[in-house]
């Protein structure tokens, strides 16, 4: 079950950067930029791609602390984040990045699944990891996941400033409306 999470959320990652890159779309924005928005990208990084490796130790070993319903519920978990995160691939076409882009020039979007979360990419990410560490709960899981969370939390803040600053009054409308995470105001 928690490898086919996997399997549904990275095979979604990297077609949408394959497909972008087939259109000569730079999707991997996470070395464009210095000083403290580059240091929370570099650890993010270095956060998502820990967590994987955990995860996947984890299934291989099978090391587990949990019983069998906690795992279903994990995997029901993990299916949901899966479709937040294909829901917001889809909702930001091209203008989808991994990072904060230095001079791309992307769309504001606010409608579909943007229009309850502005962040549902980043929410996609979080229920996949709290959904396999439920899957495999273990010292580790919960450590990395968190970790990877937190990490995630200050991308969005930094993209955030970013957005503010480059779409200025229509985002700041936009973050009255809509939640962070989940939700409409």
């Amino acid at each position: 079950m928690a490898l086919a999470v996997l399997a549904i959320f990275y095979g979604a990652y990297l077609a949408k950067m394959a497909a972008q890159a087939m259109r000569g779309v730079r999707t991997n924005q996470v070395a464009n930029r210095r000083g403290e928005t580059h240091a929370v990208e570099m650890v993010m990084s270095i956060a998502t791609v820990a967590v994987i490796i955990v995860q996947l130790a984890s299934i291989a070993l099978d090391w587990n602390w949990n019983a069998e319903s906690f795992r279903v519920a994990g995997f029901v978990i993990g299916l949901v984040g899966c479709g937040f995160f294909i829901a917001a691939e889809l909702g930001l076409g091209d203008s989808w990045r991994a990072g904060v882009p230095k001079e791309d020039d992307t769309q504001f979007v606010e409608d579909g699944i943007y229009g309850w979360s502005r962040n549902p990419a980043f929410l996609g990410f979080d229920l996949q990891y709290i959904g396999v560490c439920l899957m495999f709960l273990n010292a580790l899981t919960i450590a990395f996941s968190i970790f990877a969370i937190v990490m995630l939390h200050l991308q969005i803040l930094h993209e955030e400033n970013y957005l503010s600053k480059r779409f200025g009054r229509a985002y700041l409308d936009y973050q009255r409306r809509v939640m962070r995470y989940f939700g409409r105001r």
